[in-house]
């Protein structure tokens, strides 16, 4: 059985010193961005089943404008765990899921990490070891459900820059 995740980096946020971190929002690139990818996605077929998303704001806003492009929304579980996670804690939520296809939009460095430990090996384009902003890789499994899915088994089956799109 061939199982999907799709791994996006949050899009591009706002910062502001006295501002919390989980508490910032997307800036207007981040918004067109966060657009542009799921339009993307949904052209494509990459739909989800699933979306697990990181609890902070900035998380949530990106499923909120990826997902305007899927018809009917995919569930979505906003996970604390999450939210700056290492790729350990990443692989540990990802396991727990029985759905066949998954999104996972979380954070930098955790995700980059996590993407780069999945593939068996790594795409042609230098900037999926970086991750930036809005970043989507299209990862498939050849595994029977997630909790088989192993380090360095995946294939990247597509990837996009939000830059590349806006």
């Amino acid at each position: 059985m061939t199982l999907r995740l799709i791994l996006t980096r949050h899009a591009k946020s706002s910062w502001a010193a006295a501002m919390e971190d989980h508490e910032r929002p997307l800036n207007l690139r981040g918004e067109k961005s966060a657009l542009a990818v799921g339009k993307w996605l949904g052209k494509r077929g990459y739909v989800p089943e699933l979306a697990l998303v990181s609890s902070s704001k900035r998380t949530r806003q990106t499923w909120a404008f990826v997902s305007k492009s899927f018809d009917p929304t995919p569930k979505a579980i906003f996970c604390d765990a999450l939210y700056h996670a290492e790729p350990s804690g990443l692989m540990e939520e990802l396991q727990k899921t029985r759905a066949n296809s998954v999104m996972m939009i979380a954070h930098n460095p955790g995700i980059a990490f996590f993407a780069q430990g999945l593939v068996a090996s790594l795409p042609g384009d230098a900037r999926f070891e970086r991750f930036p902003t809005a970043a989507t890789a299209v990862v498939d499994f050849d595994a029977p459900d997630w909790g088989a899915v192993t380090w360095n088994t995946g294939r990247v089956t597509d990837l996009v820059f939000a830059r590349d799109l806006i």
